[in-house]
């Protein structure tokens, strides 16, 4: 009910007077009810048994009568009052029953403008410390509610209202003011769920969102704010011009990070994984994860050159770990994850990061790990990978039990104004897509951050639910150091010119309150100061030898570097494997799966007793269940993994009756690993993102995400190429994520047919990354074994196929799958490379395509050889493979996709020169094209002959 429907009730209530027969029967109980509550007698027409001066209250129209208010005094002839009643359009005549009427339409014009400050006062708080920006939002003003001057000094019924009752209309706004227009701003109103608008409402109206701060906690905040400008100036005056991407103008961060931390140790919290951009970072390194400051100081002077040739990064793109002390006693181990310049995107990583550690604790309530995201605002609102990370947040495949998110809003982009870069109201506008409420809040009130923080954090670990902070602040020396703001901003730049940082200000604020001495404040800064002179001279000696994170924990047995030479081994017993095949086949008692599926699952049980040969999805399902046997951990994701695009996996099945779910590969015994399968939101960039921050703390286990088709991980190239592909190389980290990319070129058109593997081949080096083509089931059988067993740690790109995922050869027996190996190199085992007229060397689909032509044309002396594994792999492997072949005969790359992608450019490139040396080495590809493919299956079909034509032309 709202203030529209009053109308349409006093109309109801006339016809009701007139005759109560008319309207329904139960708005007939609610007007009896309604005028027992006014002290009229229930018959028609009603007559007031005492005036409302009398009674001095009167019911304000609910249903249950129980709310009351103060009937105010009215002078003759004021509307609604007793002389006039008979004449007001629609009056029953009776001025007691008007009365209640005026009564409790004016009281529900109050309730209507508390509504309107929970729902719109953050538009008028004070956010801006610069106060260049001043909004007005007319609905909180009470004459838009038709209250005049003279309401204010009505009481009115307040119990709308948390803690308050019986109040005069001035003092709901002064409360209502004080609660939402202050320096904190709250939007909630969006949330659907009741209880928690209650919750929250009950949170900031009792307290009129305020902390009532002690001594100890105003002299923290205010020795966290001195910790935050001095560690700033000092590096500023000793590097001069030097990029660190100041903090200064948003110092609160600090204090706000130690008081998050403070309450997530209250919470019980163990651990707390962090991602942020460059603002800030080495402030918050220094901090807050105590990094030694002379470690920082070290890396601005860059003094051996020669250990980073070729690698490294820039400091304000590195992470650290520490473990922090609570004021209360309690320890969390605190991980800053190391960040590229697409500042968004590493958001799903520290969530990655965070289900992962949470997984390794058992930690099904997700409440032991907690992420903590510090975004830029221009950066929260422009990139589209913030709405993925959002949308993550309540999925089961990627919950982690909620994120405190912080926005440190500097009111301007690079040089670009929020009206050029965002078209909403606030940065933080894309979070009212979740049911999470967003704090805004004034940066220099460092007290108002700090209710905020509070509120967040119980929040958070209320409803475990994502949280956010918009951290109102500015840049007091533009996007960096060496950048001059004024050309673009030069009103705001006047304003922060002549405004003192907020340390200042909270230290003037702290001494008129006697809260603090100058004495007290002079000895922190100088305890600051000469700390970080200490740190700085000893930087500066020959001997400092910087500190160095190396792997550690779980990390311990595993390494990089160049692939390892040893083969390892990754057979099992033949029973051992048939077993666990079998298993996969049982399904509990009166499960009934769709009908299409119960000849597969019988030629399964089928390939588990060694009568057929196993296709490329149950290879696949024993290698996973050989693993989670064995006891490591698999985790897939991907859009529809489950049941597999291409509907082979069928890893979930589903009951035709009641839709249960039954996944086998989680019922192998009750000592197997965990599985972790889920089909994965339309999105790239995100969880490929989360999948490789799953797999730096996983590095035991199976970490895979699948695309839909191995094109579409075009749209995660940012993850590819700052992560997955030059991780180690920047910051000695490790991962074993594996990407499963469909590949092929059947027709299906451009985005159908290519996973790119010329973009994977271009940044391959230093043995970064594996790529991989195989085209057996057994070959992917050790494939995925060798990933984990083995102790090399790097990300594997697996180009998966589509129609060969049927294709009647593309089949392993039993006993080739178990006791077998994988190879980078399959010989022809039918053709000898002895007295061959020509080698055809190709990768993937396309040798089945070869082989079937060349049985077709009866063609003989030409072997084809396949490269399983185009890198890591050696000139001297390759050259190793052509033993047998005669000097100067040909080899002949045939691939599917356009001469100027695929793998030929690369190996024309690394071995096409010592190739021609002992061999002529030439090619047979598809013309250069700017597309991968053709969008016409005929036109495909034509290419393909041509290909297959031009790789045995010149053959009698």
């Amino acid at each position: 009910m709202n203030s529209y429907s009053l109308d349409y009730i006093d109309d109801l209530y006339v016809q009701y007077v007139r005759d109560p027969s008319s309207v329904s029967e139960t708005w007939r109980q609610y007007f009896e009810q309604f005028l027992v509550g006014a002290g009229a007698r229930v018959t028609a027409p009603p007559a007031a048994t005492q005036t409302s001066a009398q009674t001095g209250s009167v019911s304000n129209g609910t249903t249950s009568g129980a709310r009351s208010v103060v009937a105010p005094a009215f002078a003759s002839g004021q509307p609604g009052s007793s002389a006039d009643t008979s004449e007001r359009p629609g009056s029953t005549g009776d001025q007691n029953v008007d009365q209640a009427l005026w009564l409790a339409r004016i009281q529900d014009r109050v309730d209507q403008l508390v509504r309107e400050y929970r729902v719109r006062g953050h538009l008028v708080a004070t956010l801006d410390p610069l106060g260049l920006f001043e909004h007005t939002c007319p609905e909180l003003s009470p004459r838009s509610h038709g209250l005049s001057k003279q309401d204010l000094a009505r009481p009115f019924d307040s119990s709308i209202l948390e803690n308050v009752s019986g109040s005069t209309l001035d003092v709901i706004l002064n409360k209502l003011q004080s609660t939402y227009c202050r320096s904190i701003g709250a939007q909630f109103m969006h949330i659907d769920n009741r209880n928690i608008r209650d919750w929250l409402q009950r949170r900031m109206e009792t307290t009129e969102n305020r902390l009532d701060l002690s001594h100890e906690v105003q002299r923290r905040i205010y020795t966290r704010l001195a910790d935050a400008t001095i560690f700033e100036e000092f590096v500023r005056r000793k590097f001069v011009g030097a990029k660190t991407f100041s903090l200064e103008g948003a110092e609160s961060l600090i204090p706000l990070i130690d008081l998050a931390l403070e309450k997530a140790g209250q919470h019980q919290v163990k651990e707390v994984v962090m991602a942020m951009a460059h603002r800030g970072r080495l402030n918050v390194m220094a901090n807050i994860l105590k990094k030694r400051a002379m470690n920082i100081f070290w890396s601005f002077d860059d003094p051996t050159p020669e250990l980073s040739r070729g690698g490294g990064d820039v400091r304000y793109h590195l992470g650290y770990s520490s473990d922090w002390k609570t004021a209360s006693g309690d320890r969390l181990h605190i991980s800053l994850c190391f960040n590229p310049s697409h500042l968004e995107y590493v958001n799903t990583v520290a969530l990655g990061r965070t289900r992962c550690k949470q997984d390794n604790r058992g930690d099904d309530d997700r409440q032991d790990v907690m992420t903590v995201l510090i975004h830029g605002d221009a950066a929260f609102a422009g990139e589209g990978v913030v709405q993925e990370t959002l949308n993550l947040s309540e999925l089961k495949g990627y919950r982690t039990g909620g994120t405190l998110h912080v926005v440190i809003n500097n009111q301007v982009g690079f040089t670009t104004e929020p009206d050029e870069g965002r078209s909403t109201t606030y940065a933080t506008d894309v979070a009212k897509m979740l049911q999470i409420p967003i704090f805004h809040v004034n940066g220099e009130d460092p007290e108002a951050v700090a209710q905020v923080v509070s509120l967040a954090m119980d929040f958070r670990k209320e409803f475990h639910r994502d949280v956010v902070i918009d951290l109102y602040a500015y840049r007091r020396w533009g996007h960096n150091e060496g950048d001059e703001p004024r050309f673009t901003q030069p009103q705001m730049y006047a304003e922060i010119d002549r405004r003192p940082g907020v340390r200042q200000q909270y230290l003037n604020r702290l001494l008129k309150l006697g809260k603090i001495t100058e004495a007290e404040a002079d000895e922190i800064s100088r305890d600051r100061t000469e700390k970080l002179e200490s740190e700085f001279e000893a930087s500066k000696h020959e001997s400092f030898v910087p500190d160095t994170q190396t792997l550690a924990a779980n990390w311990l047995e595993y390494f990089g570097g160049p692939e390892p030479a040893d083969e390892v081994d990754t057979t099992m017993p033949v029973k051992r494997l048939s077993e666990l095949i079998d298993s996969l086949t049982r399904l509990p008692e009166g499960f009934s799966p769709h009908k299409k599926l119960k000849r597969p699952m019988q030629q399964r049980r089928e390939m588990a007793g060694g009568e057929r040969p196993l296709d490329w999805a149950t290879a696949e399902a024993a290698a996973f269940a050989s693993l989670l046997d064995a006891g490591h951990p698999i985790r897939l994701t991907g859009q529809d993994c489950e049941r597999g695009t291409f509907s082979h996996r069928h890893a979930v099945l589903h009951d035709m009756r009641d839709g249960a779910e039954y996944c086998p590969l989680k019922n192998l015994h009750d000592n197997q690993a965990r599985l972790e399968l889920f089909n994965s939101p339309l999105s790239e960039a995100g969880v490929l993102g989360f999948e490789y921050g799953y797999s730096l703390d996983c590095p035991s286990g199976l970490c895979m995400w699948e695309a839909q088709f191995g094109d579409f991980w075009n749209a995660a190239q940012v993850i590819v190429d700052q992560f997955i592909a030059s991780a180690e190389d920047k910051w000695n980290r490790l991962s074993g994520l594996v990407m499963l990319l469909p590949h092929g070129f059947e027709g299906q058109g451009p985005e159908h047919c290519s996973a790119r593997v010329e973009r994977f081949l271009a940044m391959a080096a230093e043995d970064n990354i594996q790529i991989c083509q195989p085209t057996t089931p057994a070959q992917y059988f050790h494939l995925l074994r060798r990933q984990v067993i083995r102790k090399w740690r790097k990300p594997l790109i697996v180009l998966t196929p589509k129609s060969l995922l049927r294709h009647a050869e593309v089949t392993s027996p039993l006993d080739v799958v178990a006791e077998g190996s994988f190879r980078k190199i399959l010989p022809d085992r039918k053709v000898p490379l002895e007295g061959a007229k020509r080698l055809v060397l190709c990768t993937g689909k396309v040798y089945y395509d070869l082989l079937q032509e060349r049985t077709d044309k009866n063609i003989e002396g030409v072997p084809i050889m396949r490269l399983e594994q185009l890198y890591p792999l050696s000139p001297d492997e390759i050259f190793a493979a052509f033993e047998g072949l005669a000097e100067g005969s040909e080899i002949r790359w045939v691939q599917e996709e356009p001469e100027n992608m695929g793998a030929w450019p690369y190996l024309k490139l690394k071995i096409g020169d010592e190739l021609n040396k002992r061999f002529r080495f030439t090619k047979a590809t598809r013309a250069e094209s700017a597309s991968p493919s053709t969008g016409s299956m005929a036109a495909h079909k034509l290419e393909q002959i041509d290909l297959l034509k031009a790789a045995f032309e010149g053959i009698n």
